[in-house]
């Protein structure tokens, strides 16, 4: 059953949730957006999963006393919310892999964070269930940008 959802109330109260798990570790979380609302039909808690899934990462992989950044922006045709952290980054060749089920770069790296490489595979398959798309880049000065777009449609 479809509903509606606001992703504005819903990435608010995700941040709010990640930043608190973020300060335990002497990092931060910043959510940013000039929308008041962003209504899209949704699939459940489908897009929360997603969403909290892409976050905790970032946070899981940023440095202490970095900032995690969450953005929430509207073109004519779709919201795009990009979450970008301060890590180590994904090597260039992998950047498409890590949305595999069971995908890791470095099993030491997963043993010690307690990953089993099924977030990010969730998180697509919950974004793409609701018409979008989710991409990974690096970021000039190191980091992991992961980009969700979402289609507008019509409500």
């Amino acid at each position: 059953m479809e509903d509606s959802l606001d992703l504005v109330s819903l990435l608010r109260e995700v941040c709010e949730d990640a930043a608190f798990e973020a300060k335990a570790e002497g990092k931060t979380l910043a959510f940013a957006t000039l929308l008041e609302e962003a209504v899209l039909r949704s699939h459940g808690e489908l897009l929360k999963h997603a969403f909290e899934n892409v976050i905790r990462n970032a946070v899981r992989y940023t440095p202490a006393h970095t900032t995690v950044d969450v953005t929430l922006s509207r073109t004519d045709e779709v919201y795009r919310v990009t979450v970008e952290d301060c890590g180590p980054g994904v090597p260039k060749q992998e950047l498409e892999n890590i949305f595999e089920p069971f995908y890791r770069i470095d099993e030491a790296r997963q043993r010690e964070t307690g990953g089993f490489g099924l977030g990010l595979s969730i998180a697509r398959r919950a974004i793409e269930q609701h018409g979008g798309k989710i991409a990974a880049t690096n970021g000039d000065g190191g980091g992991l940008a992961v980009t969700v777009t979402l289609p507008v449609g019509d409500q």
